[in-house]
């Protein structure tokens, strides 16, 4: 389909389409007027990870075509859990605990949004506003006669649960009801005509859609984005040392541009349309280097994906490191650092600590491949000890690096 809205030649130019309800419809309202559109994100820790990445790029996009980005936070329905690719429930947090991480999350939105006041600024919203207040019995006797438990059976985060015979909660259950209540919601309150998101919530967009115009009769529209991983089939945001999380307090800033660093040649391309503002010809050039030379648009990658989440400091100080570490051979500045005691520390126990192995057995196998060296020199013992008292270089593979330093 060929578009006429700035939005959607964007958004269709950068590879983030997958899904619309209505493709021709949103062209001509966004081609027309601004559209305030939302995607929304539970606070279930301090930060969000690399895997809401790209709808945190939508909403940029959004604001960066004439649009207005709303970013709703889930303290409602982070309360409940959303059961959408999960295999079990999850935990539960408190009120407080569920505010803290919403003020923490805010400031990674702050550095790809402008909020303010203005008609396309970005405002954040929390739908504990709202759901809280609802009554249960108003809730079942307004929004329940709208929704057909047959249906609700067909969703893949329901199915899923049910084929695998892990238990999906009563409370869970009614997550795809209130999510579909929120954009009613945002569609009477906050004038919202657009719900973005992942394909896995497309039928959580749908309910939405569908239960504005019986509830309002009003005309709002969903996208949804592909479904997101590297070329090697792996889930994005996740590594053998754990989650890569957007927040500097979870993830220092040079491990997080290490992860760009590392990225499969054949992702290059694609993460630089979705993750970067880069012009897109300069992005052909880019994806086209071949052999080694590939290597030099994975620096420009990470640097660039590193800027808009961490600040320009932390992408320079980040890029001096890996310069200083791979091409100079040296210990550079900002490497993950390891404390140990003067009683010195198990290699196992170190590869683990510093985040190079998510466990001893996989620490183990490291060093049985050859993976793991310390001041260049291979480790062939997985007995061996690090001493204590001295500076040394960990190393995992060719791409990971920290220091082990005097507790």
């Amino acid at each position: 389909m060929t578009y006429t809205s700035t939005l959607l030649r964007l958004l269709d130019e950068r590879g983030y389409i997958h899904q619309a309800t209505d493709a021709a419809g949103l062209d001509t309202l966004a081609s027309k007027q601004v559209v305030p559109g939302y995607i929304g994100f539970d606070a279930t820790a301090p930060s969000l990870h690399v895997g809401s990445l790209v709808q945190i790029m939508m909403l940029r996009r959004l604001q960066q075509a004439g649009h207005k980005p709303i970013v709703l936070m889930g303290g409602g329905t982070t309360k409940v859990g959303d059961p959408s690719g999960k295999d079990e429930s999850r935990k539960l947090l408190t009120g407080e605990m569920i505010d803290a991480n919403i003020a923490s999350i805010r400031r990674v939105f702050e550095r790809y949004l402008t909020f303010g006041d203005g008609p396309t600024d970005a405002v954040m919203v929390n739908n504990d506003e709202w759901l809280s207040k609802l009554g249960y019995v108003d809730l079942l006797r307004d929004v329940g006669p709208h929704f057909t438990i047959n249906r609700m059976l067909t969703f893949d985060s329901v199915k899923l649960r049910l084929e695998r015979e892990q238990p999906l909660t009563f409370l869970e259950f009614n997550y795809m009801i209130l999510q579909a209540y929120d954009f009613r919601e945002l569609a009477l309150h906050h004038g919202c005509r657009l719900q973005m998101g992942g394909s896995d919530q497309w039928g959580n967009i749908v309910n939405g859609i569908e239960l504005s115009r019986r509830m309002e009769g009003k005309e709002v529209f969903g996208l949804t984005t592909p479904l997101l991983t590297t070329a090697d089939g792996a889930k994005m945001g996740k590594t053998a040392a754990g989650a890569v999380w957007l927040n500097e307090e979870q993830l220092a800033a040079y491990d997080f541009w290490q992860y760009w660093r590392n990225a499969d040649d054949r992702d290059v391309g694609r993460f630089l349309r979705l993750f970067t503002d880069l012009p897109l010809d300069e992005v052909a050039r880019l994806e086209a280097l071949q052999g080694g030379e590939i290597n030099a648009a994975k620096v420009v990658l990470a640097n660039e994906v590193t800027k808009l989440c961490r600040g320009t400091a932390a992408a320079e100080a980040a890029a001096s490191t890996a310069a200083a570490t791979f091409v100079g051979g040296g210990i550079g500045e900002n490497l993950p650092i390891l404390a140990v005691p003067a009683e010195g520390i198990a290699v196992v126990d170190a590869l683990v600590e510093i985040g190079f192995a998510a466990s001893r057995g996989e620490a183990k196998r490291l060093i049985a491949g050859g993976g793991a060296r310390l001041d260049g020199a291979q480790i062939t013992d997985e007995a061996a000890q690090i001493a204590g008292g001295t500076e040394y270089r960990l190393s995992a593979g060719k791409k990971k690096h920290g220091i082990i330093r005097p507790d």
